[in-house]
């Protein structure tokens, strides 16, 4: 089995910043493409960002600028570094990941909570 553990949401002020930080663990054999997706209340799922295992990342268009999405191989970790925030990127951020364990599937996080809010 594959676990995703995220951490690093909470509330903060519109133009402050938060990091999230998503570890898998478990019977892995490799990590493929990692993400970060969010969901607001009444909204579907979107992708925020993704990063590939040799580094490529891709950004919606709404946080270009913003977020930065990095990954550390050796710890099989993701972050989402989130600057100058917006009322409009309170969601549940969720974190997936694509793991051979040898086949591959698809994982995700929990969910953690971000609050953009004065």
């Amino acid at each position: 089995q594959v676990q995703l553990v995220e951490s690093g949401g909470g509330l903060v002020q519109p133009g402050g910043s938060l990091r999230l930080s998503c570890a898998a663990s478990g019977r892995i054999l490799t990590i493929g493409n990692m993400a970060w997706y969010r969901q607001a209340p009444g909204k579907q799922r979107e992708l925020v960002a993704r990063v590939t295992s040799g580094g490529i990342t891709n950004y919606v268009d709404s946080v270009k600028g913003r977020f930065t999405i990095s990954r550390e191989n050796p710890k099989n970790t993701v972050y989402l570094q989130m600057n100058s925030l917006k009322p409009e990127d309170t969601a549940v951020y969720y974190c997936n990941a694509e793991v051979a364990t040898p086949l591959w599937f698809d994982y995700w996080g929990q969910g953690t909570q971000v609050t953009v809010s004065s």
